[in-house]
């Protein structure tokens, strides 16, 4: 006699489903395949990332995972990175491959040996990318201990791997396999290469730019947008790595361990402060015409901090700064535009009023006096009476704001007479040679960090609202970055090692219950690379000071 199999319910996008015990999540997605437009790469079950083999065994909420999220986009990522690594060791076993960082939508790399790389070796390693993809190769996972795990990295002369994992807190990790290839790389992948079905190389020289979806274009590779200032300021940080010998975590581990982490901070915080000096150089140079000093940048890139510091040089060059607060330009709150869920968006650049702030500049420039409005933020409204503001000789305006870089907010002002700054933090230090680390990672950990100190905001409040602030930054920033006479770089190649004695207690806040629990998750585990640096060691000028506390600049 047959007997029934046991049920279980489900919750799937908020509908109660009664199924079979032990179904496999691979199994439970195709029986829905035909409610859905993109693959499914992997699946939530109660807030847990799990692959799609896993069983279910108990009532459950399960979130399938595609590349319209961004769990979905760092699986399809990692899992290119793989194949990847696996192309170029077949086609160019000679050859050393390097991931090195985000560019224009997309990764870049070099593949490096005796001659510089031609773009018929990148439409090579495309191809074999391709056929791999097309043989459908499982990728699989399987837990070994880190000693192991060093052994697999000695033997393929992955250095920097080992060196990673020589300080690694955990006696196990999950180690993949894609035919006769196995390698880390610090998070699940797709069930097989067939999953990979939309990517291209684009010749880069000296290397070339990985190119795919994101989760803001699923369904193809979004249009190309040059990036050549911002790869130039990356590179420069690549050569700082070069200075302070930390090409790699491995490499900070070591001088931590060595207890020599003063000394790296300070010479990372001189070349900081070197390159703070050549901006206001360049200024004084076009002291003649450079009337107003724009600094634009993502969220907790160090602006406020980057601008006291600017001040300080400008003066030490014989110019004055005067601060123009854009938040004294804001409409009021009856006329500030809404987005497109109907709400007030206040970071949309005509929620300043930009006629107004232009006839101001206009004015200030001419030698003229005005009378600068007070917004006041509780009312919502510009205060009656304003403060008067007239330039003298030698000063010069500062205005920090989103919209810094958009001719748009000072439609009026000859280019000649305006000095725009993109300020971020564009982090090149990589876990290893296959591996950058995310500069969009490391801003999310520093605005946690500061948000809580000073803002009495929980980790999961900035969880919740580090979406529209990326909205907003896709929209109002990254857009006019390449217009910028000069980008900063405001990373500190230990930074992370301080960052976590402060980040990991507030993300250990966040348990099961919530659904940020795999975000708070998986950067637990990123910063579980890091030794720790006492944060004492800071000096009291730094950038880090903006977020951890301290800072004597404001």
């Amino acid at each position: 006699m047959n007997r029934e199999r046991e049920k279980i319910h489900v919750d799937v996008a908020g509908v109660t489903k009664e199924i079979e015990k032990g179904i496999s999540l691979f199994e439970l997605a195709s029986s829905l395949k035909e409610n859905r437009g993109l693959d499914v790469l992997l699946a939530k079950v109660d807030n847990r990332l799990k692959e799609l083999h896993f069983k279910l065994e108990k009532d459950c909420k399960v979130q399938f995972v595609d590349l319209s999220s961004q769990d979905g986009l760092r699986i399809y990522k990692r899992s290119l990175f793989f194949v990847l690594m696996k192309a170029a060791k077949e086609a160019y076993p000679e050859r050393h491959l390097n991931i090195r960082h985000s560019l224009s939508r997309g990764t870049y790399c070099e593949l490096r040996g005796e001659n510089p790389l031609q773009e018929e070796d990148v439409r090579r390693l495309e191809g074999k990318m391709k056929e791999i993809a097309a043989m459908d190769i499982p990728m699989v996972r399987r837990l070994i201990t880190v000693r192991e795990a060093r052994e697999i990295f000695n033997q393929d002369k992955d250095y920097d791997k080992v060196s990673l994992l020589k300080h690694y807190e955990k006696e196990t990790l999950s180690i993949y396999g894609c035919g006769d290839m196995a390698n880390y790389l610090y998070g699940y992948m797709v069930p097989h290469t067939g999953y990979l079905k939309q990517f291209e190389l684009m010749y880069y020289p000296p290397g070339f730019i990985l190119r795919y979806p994101d989760n803001h274009s699923p369904y193809e590779i979004p249009a190309y947008v040059e990036n050549r200032k911002l790869f130039q300021v990356i590179d420069e940080y690549k050569n700082w790595g070069k200075i302070l010998n930390v090409s790699h975590v491995g490499a900070l581990n070591e001088i931590i361990a060595s207890g020599k982490a003063g000394d790296l901070i300070r010479v990372s915080e001189a070349l900081h402060e070197k390159k703070i000096a050549h901006i206001a150089d360049k200024i004084k140079e076009d002291a003649s015409n450079i009337k107003i000093v724009l600094i634009s940048g993502p969220s907790s890139s160090g602006k406020t901090t980057f601008a006291q510091r600017l001040a300080i040089h400008l003066r030490v060059n014989g110019l004055k700064p005067v601060n123009i607060s854009l938040d004294d330009y804001f409409v009021n709150r009856g006329q500030t535009p809404r987005d497109e869920n109907g709400e007030l968006d206040f970071e949309a650049v005509e929620a300043i009023d930009i006629e107004l702030f232009n006839q101001h500049l206009r004015r200030l420039i001419q030698g003229k006096a005005v009378e600068v409005p007070i917004f006041n933020f509780h009312t919502g409204s510009r205060e009656p009476k304003g403060r008067e503001l007239k330039l003298v000789d030698d000063e010069i305006m500062i205005v920090e704001g989103i919209h810094g870089l958009n001719e748009r907010l000072t439609f009026a002002i000859p280019r000649k007479n305006k000095f725009k700054i993109y300020v971020s933090a564009l982090t090149q230090l990589s876990r290893d040679d296959y591996n950058p680390n995310s500069t969009t990672d490391t801003r999310l950990i520093r605005r946690m960090v500061r948000d809580f100190n000073f803002r009495s905001n929980s980790p999961l409040q900035t969880f919740k609202m580090w979406p529209s602030v990326r909205r907003g930054e896709l929209r109002n920033i990254f857009p006019f970055q390449e217009q910028a006479d000069v980008m900063f770089n405001s990373a500190l190649v230990y930074e992370l090692a301080v960052l976590k004695n402060f980040a990991e207690p507030l993300l250990k806040q966040i348990d099961d219950s919530h659904e940020k629990c795999t975000e708070a998750r998986r950067l637990i585990s990123f910063l579980r690379f890091f030794l720790p640096i006492s944060p004492d060691e800071i000096p009291n000028t730094s950038i880090m000071r903006e977020f951890i506390g301290g800072s004597v600049l404001y």
